[in-house]
C-alpha cells in the first residue's frame, strides 16, 4: 500500500515539473522560459531576481536527486533531468493580501520557481511556475493571485536576462 502511495505521488510531482512542450498542453497551467545558459548560472540568477525584489529564497527541494535515487524502486531507470530544483520564497505583502481576501488562499504559500535542464541539452535551462490565477470568478481573489503571478514573471523576467 505505502508503495503505490508513493508511486501515485511521485508521478503527481513529477507531472508538475513536466518539460515545456509537454506543459504547453496543459492548458496555460504552467509558464516555462527557456535560457541559453548552464543550470548553476540560471539558478543563481534567479536567486538574485528573487533577493532584488526584497525576498529570500527559504529552501531549494532537489527533485532532480529525488528522482533520481528512487527511479530505480519504481522500476524507471531514465534520467529526467540532468538537474532539477525548485525554490521557495514567500512575500509577507503579497502573502497577506492574499489572506485578507480569502484565508485559505494561504495555500499558494510559498511560491516555487523551478529550474532545471535536460540530460541532452545542458545548453539550454528551463524556468517555470505555475500560473494560479485562470478560471478563477471572484474578481477579488483572481486580483490578488494575479499580482502573485506578475511578481513570478517579474523574477524569472530578470533571471533570464
Amino acid at each position: 500500500m505505502f508503495k503505490s502511495i508513493t508511486r501515485g505521488f511521485l508521478l503527481a510531482f513529477t507531472l508538475s515539473f513536466v518539460p515545456y512542450a509537454v506543459a504547453s498542453s496543459t492548458a496555460g497551467s504552467v509558464k516555462v522560459t527557456s535560457v541559453s545558459a548552464a543550470f548553476d548560472e540560471v539558478k543563481g540568477r534567479v536567486i538574485f531576481a528573487v533577493e532584488s525584489q526584497g525576498l529570500v529564497v527559504d529552501h531549494v527541494s532537489d527533485v532532480g536527486g529525488m528522482l533520481e535515487r528512487t527511479g530505480e524502486d519504481l522500476g524507471d531507470s531514465e534520467r529526467l533531468y540532468e538537474k532539477a530544483q525548485v525554490l521557495e520564497f514567500c512575500s509577507a505583502l503579497f502573502s497577506r493580501n492574499m489572506a485578507r481576501v480569502a484565508r485559505e488562499l494561504l495555500a499558494y504559500c510559498p511560491y516555487g520557481i523551478a529550474i532545471y535542464n535536460l540530460p541532452n541539452n545542458l545548453d539550454s535551462t528551463y524556468i517555470a511556475y505555475k500560473v494560479i490565477s485562470p478560471n478563477i470568478n471572484d474578481p477579488e481573489v483572481r486580483k490578488v493571485l494575479e499580482d502573485v503571478e506578475l511578481l513570478l514573471s517579474d523574477i524569472v523576467e530578470e533571471a533570464s536576462m
